[in-house]
């Protein structure tokens, strides 16, 4: 049997740190000098969180979920030459139409950032009369115009395949209601254009595993994998003491991705740091990037903690793929193709 690879791009200056020999049997690791971005780390944000990173140019951009010390959240974009140490720009990212003329959200928070051939698309959650999903796109980073929005209302954690299937983008999202979503399960929907989507197939729902028995919700990008689409998710489960975000994984089919060919039961990070446990709200670990590298199979993954500070964790894609189908559960709607 062929060895699982990435199917993609070489990022040898991507950040990576070896397992420590004291972890054992567990697929992920943490950087050792988490959190990566602290607190008030730029002018007049407070928190940055929940963020987006990807090569560019030989080193790295990214995009930030700036918390405001008046409490709106913004996007605002960094640049870094290793990935781990951010430069923020001060003013938060100044959208324009497609006539150029400006058009702010009323607020932006938890962006992805994803390039498909040769644009590079930012995915948010915003205000559309309610919870929605918010896209605008760039070539060079120094203008971003705003698209359609892809949904109604309610409506969050989108997220883009990098590239099309069968001809049409693919996007990942998790619908809602107008509260803190009772119900959460990830659903596909694909696009001739980015502006009108159809088609829409669910992917998987919440399972009964205590880390993921209230919602879930799409994380970073996909990772394309001889294996298959490899995403990382987040599932939430409630105590007593209130909700704890951990993050999960599965495989999706390549040409097919509503369906799920294996989902890890076990999660793959859940709080145990302080910088995961205390902060504005403790308890989560929130997955909203990677960096990989196809030549060496090392994966970083980019992860909110407690929706205060950014952290990093590694995995290899041989590691993370073995594991997950060793300890795959899939339930009939997993594995169906989503169409009632």
């Amino acid at each position: 049997m062929s060895e699982v690879k990435i199917i993609g791009s070489a990022v040898p200056n991507m950040p990576w740190q070896e397992k420590p020999k004291q972890v054992h049997g567990a697929p992920v690791w943490r950087y050792t000098e988490n959190p990566i971005i602290g607190r008030n780390p730029a002018k007049e944000v407070a928190r940055i969180f929940n963020s987006a990173v990807i090569p560019y140019q030989n080193e790295f951009i990214g995009v930030f979920r700036g918390e405001q010390i008046n409490g709106i959240p913004y996007i605002y974009m960094g640049r870094s030459k290793d990935a781990i140490h951010w430069e923020f720009e001060e003013e938060k990212i100044a959208f324009v139409d497609e006539e150029g003329k400006s058009f702010m959200p009323v607020y932006a928070y938890d962006p992805r950032l994803v390039k498909i051939e040769d644009v590079y698309y930012i995915i948010w959650c915003q205000d559309f009369y309610g919870a929605a999903i918010g896209i605008a796109k760039t070539t060079d980073f120094q203008t971003f115009v705003r698209i359609e929005n892809p949904f109604l209302p309610f409506n969050r954690n989108a997220v883009l395949f990098p590239r099309k299937i069968h001809g049409n983008y693919m996007m990942l999202s998790r619908p809602s209601d107008s509260g803190h979503t009772p119900f959460g399960d990830i659903f596909l929907s694909e696009s001739p254009d980015m502006v009108y989507w159809g088609k829409h197939r669910h992917v998987m729902g919440k399972a009964s595993e205590w880390w993921e028995s209230l919602k879930i919700g799409g994380g970073a990008a996909p990772i394309e994998t001889t294996e298959g689409w490899l995403l990382f998710y987040h599932g939430v489960g409630g105590t007593c003491n209130g909700y704890v975000y951990s993050i999960g994984g599965a495989i999706l089919d390549i040409e097919n991705p509503s369906i799920v060919k294996y989902r890890c039961e076990n999660f793959l990070l859940t709080p145990e740091e302080w910088y995961e446990e205390r902060g504005f709200v403790p308890n989560v670990t929130f997955p909203c990037a990677t960096i990989h590298d196809a030549e060496s199979g090392r994966i970083a993954i980019y992860y909110g903690a407690a929706d205060t500070y950014v952290g990093l964790a590694f995995t290899t894609v041989k590691e993370i793929v073995g594991y997950m189908k060793e300890k795959s559960s899939v339930s009939e709607s997993d594995i169906e193709i989503g169409r009632r």
